[in-house]
């Protein structure tokens, strides 16, 4: 436990001033170190942004808290013992939730009454909104993170930028790897709100006691192992966004207390009585149906109207025509970039299964795709080779096709000769043949849009 719970600051003003207070207002991380470099305080900017908290990382080493590349190449306080100034750096940290986030750090001393370091205070910049901007600025067709220029992420873009302007609840819904996040945090960073902490909580991923705990904090002693006091995420977001993500799975009895909350802002730790203000925006997200839970009994209707007083549906991959080209381009470049590879881009046949595959996973699948893609080519493009061999598999080139539905290709395997080309040229006819010729039905077989087809009929010259 930390020795000194409530510091004060004395003589500056008529009162005594409550030091944690003060500087949990500030909205920068901040930390506090003595001469060791061991962490002494840690205010709740840094506390929500690291998912660290102040039991946790008091006498120990900064490094071992903050986890930023500066830590190992060039520490700040090193070089600022040597240089006899304060000193200030961009470099990016590591938290608890294992993202990479890019940071400003500035550290200056702390001097005693006879003018020697007696520490070191260091703050901790969230750059994010800044990188945020700047992409903004030069990714055409994209608002924040999120990229695309399909006329239903057009439609989104327009409303994104006026819900981050107000501060009502919103509801984000989509399939498994659309997105939800980049959106949750794309209405934060360009928000007022982004000064303050993003706080995320995983609904589905903790059992229901501990989530509890997670959320709204306890108190030492509410049941067996609180040792110590814990804040929770609602009170470490306090002036900044909290994002539900897996709201869908949200145990019921939690679902009560977070509707009280949505109602009076006031949250009552497991273990106490006495409740505290907490000023929040909610953001919750989900891939499951929520109407439909409603209907089973398993979310609760008057919560669904709380959450949903906006929403924003996130189309899966497959209905975003030309977004697929765009963010295979997107992630191209980031990871070539990344890995210092001179890749000049994807051959044909490799580019034209990327462009029909379903991508289930949406476009956390297509990252992955890429990601490995580039890893493991030497040539100077991404051939077929080089693409994960389950997107060849008889099952994936298939599974779009009706259930009912006899497959496309007779033979149980890819012939090794067969080119990717002459596959879907064979696809084509066969789902024709199907059809008698109907090219609508022979579209929806194939899991395509009609001016799809018809392209590739033209391409393969199929009608001649």
């Amino acid at each position: 436990m930390i020795k000194l719970a409530h510091p004060h600051i004395r003589a500056l003003l008529k009162k005594n001033i409550d030091f944690t207070h003060m500087i949990d207002e500030i909205p920068l991380g901040i930390l506090v170190l003595d001469c060791d470099r061991r962490v002494v305080y840690l205010n709740r900017f840094f506390q929500a942004l690291s998912g660290v908290s102040i039991n946790r990382a008091y006498v120990i080493e900064c490094r071992n808290i903050l986890r930023s590349s500066a830590c190992i190449t060039n520490c700040p306080v090193l070089t600022m013992d040597k240089e006899n100034r304060s000193i200030s750096c961009e470099n990016d940290m590591i938290n608890m939730d294992r993202q990479k986030l890019p940071i400003r750090t500035t550290v200056a001393p702390l001097l005693d009454t006879d003018g020697k370091t007696a520490g070191y205070i260091e703050t901790i910049e969230d750059l994010r909104v800044i990188e945020t901007l700047d992409q903004k600025k030069s990714v055409a067709y994209s608002f924040a993170k999120i990229i695309g220029r399909s006329t239903k992420m057009e439609k989104i873009f327009q409303t994104l930028p006026i819900l981050a302007q107000s501060d009502t609840s919103v509801l984000i819904t989509g399939e498994t790897g659309t997105g939800k996040d980049l959106v949750a945090e794309a209405i934060h960073q360009t928000s007022e709100r982004a000064p303050g902490p993003f706080v995320k909580i995983n609904c589905g991923a903790l059992p229901e006691t501990l989530l509890e705990s997670e959320i709204f904090g306890h108190q030492k002693g509410a049941f067996t192992g609180a040792v110590e006091n814990k804040p929770g995420r609602f009170k470490l977001a306090h002036n900044g966004t909290i994002f539900l993500t897996e709201i869908g799975d949200l145990p019921l009895s939690l679902q009560v207390k977070l509707l009280t909350f949505l109602d009076d802002k006031i949250i009552f730790p497991l273990g106490s009585t006495k409740g505290f203000h907490v000023n929040v925006r909610i953001i919750a997200a989900t891939h499951r149906n929520l109407e439909q839970m409603v209907n089973d009994g398993q979310f609760r209707k008057d919560l669904l109207f709380r959450l949903n007083v906006a929403r924003i549906h996130l189309p899966p991959l497959r209905e975003r025509e030309g977004d697929i080209r765009l963010l295979l381009d997107y992630f191209f470049i980031s990871y070539t970039r990344q890995l210092d590879k001179k890749l000049k881009g994807f051959s044909k046949t490799a580019l034209m299964r990327l462009m029909n595959y379903g991508y289930e996973g949406n476009i956390r699948e297509l990252k992955n795709i890429v990601e490995y893609a580039v890893n493991v080519t030497n040539g100077k493009l991404i051939e077929v080779d080089n693409l994960p061999s389950y997107l060849f598999d008889p099952v994936t080139l298939f599974r779009e096709s009706k259930p009912s539905e006899p497959p496309l290709i007779d033979s149980p395997r890819i012939k090794e000769t067969e080119t990717w080309a002459s596959i879907q040229r064979k696809m084509i006819l066969d789902a024709l043949k199907q059809t008698k010729g109907k090219k609508s039905e022979a579209a929806k077989i194939l899991g395509w849009g009609r001016s799809t087809l018809w392209r590739k009929i033209k391409q393969y010259k199929i009608d001649s």
